[in-house]
């Protein structure tokens, strides 16, 4: 099962899987943007908008890239002030545009070593010059940390089609290279998806590109 597959059997069976209110890393994200002038928001895997919401609800002209069909449907539907794309965010041509900002919430953890640093530069492609990125990631402090087949150093395949990169704070810092490290740390983000409430231990890192 591919990526497609994956997450577009998830959405069809469990619909708002995270429900309705944006990760706690929005809001901080959505601060660190106002107060950096930020007018235009890309969210790459955007899901059916609870993060977006809150940003275009905010003022912010927010664009989001989502692989499955039924995510994007509901996408359309729950942020109709957002404009979404549906695709892949390893190939981000899907315009010419260039934005102040990125905020990407646990989706680069989804891909293996190569994919991680092609998704990465398809994002330096889509900022401005001395744009911010904001983005989440699963630790390695996850209780799910050593689950399944490990496929690479510190990425575990627990489920079929999704392999997870668990990321320790020196190597979330080396993955971005290419820019001003200006805030990294963990937060505790709450969810609450099939009857399961549970905490994950997420590492967010804000940066500034170089």
């Amino acid at each position: 099962m591919d990526k497609k597959e994956y997450w577009e059997s998830r959405f069809l069976a469990e619909g708002k899987i995270w429900g309705e209110l944006p990760s706690l890393s929005a809001h901080y994200a959505l601060l660190l943007f106002l107060e950096n002038k930020v007018k235009s928001v890309l969210v790459p895997g955007s899901g059916y908008g609870r993060n977006t919401k809150l940003f275009s609800t905010s003022g912010l002209n927010v664009t989001g890239v989502e692989i499955s069909e039924t995510a994007f449907k509901m996408a359309s539907q729950f942020d109709p002030e957002s404009k979404f794309y549906r695709g892949t965010v390893l190939d981000m041509s899907f315009n010419n545009r260039k934005y102040d900002a990125i905020y990407c919430f646990n989706v680069l953890h989804l891909f293996r070593e190569q994919e991680r640093e092609l998704f990465l530069s398809e994002c330096v492609g889509k900022l401005k010059d001395k744009g911010l990125a904001c983005f989440t990631v699963f630790s390695n402090e996850e209780e799910s940390f050593g689950q399944g087949n490990e496929t690479e150093p510190d990425t575990f395949e627990s489920k079929p089609g999704r392999p997870v990169h668990y990321f320790t704070e020196a190597d979330l810092k080396q993955h971005f290279h290419r820019f001003e490290i200006m805030d990294i740390g963990t937060l505790e983000d709450p969810e609450n998806h099939g009857g399961h409430a549970h905490v994950h231990i997420l590492r967010y890192i804000f940066v500034r590109l170089n």
